[in-house]
Order: C-alpha cells, then sequence, then structure tokens
C-alpha cells in the first residue's frame, strides 16, 4: 500500500469522524449517518489495500 492511499484513506476517515460528531451534536441524523458512511467507505479501502499488500508478500 502507498503512502498515499494510507494518507487518503486516514483523512477520509476523519472526515467522516467530523461529520458523524457534528451530526450528533445538532441533531441532524442524515449528517450523522453520512460521516458513518464516509468511515465505512475508509475501512473498506483500507481492507483492500491491506490484501493487496498480503499478495506483494
Amino acid at each position: 500500500m502507498g503512502l498515499d492511499d494510507k494518507l487518503k484513506n486516514t483523512a477520509e476517515d476523519l472526515k467522516g469522524k467530523g461529520k458523524e460528531a457534528t451530526g450528533k451534536a445538532s441533531d441532524d441524523k442524515s449528517l450523522e449517518a453520512e460521516g458513518k458512511g464516509d468511515q465505512a467507505k475508509s475501512d473498506l479501502k483500507q481492507a483492500g489495500e491491506n490484501v493487496k499488500d498480503a499478495f506483494k508478500h
């Protein structure tokens, strides 16, 4: 996995956590759900990159 991909996935995860926290604070269920979705998408990308790394070694 390239450092670029790791940074992008981490940034997406942090963005999702921020949206989720903002949604909770403002009682905006839509924004909260969007944040959770961003985090899930980041986790899936990270898992895919880990599988790629496993086959490289």
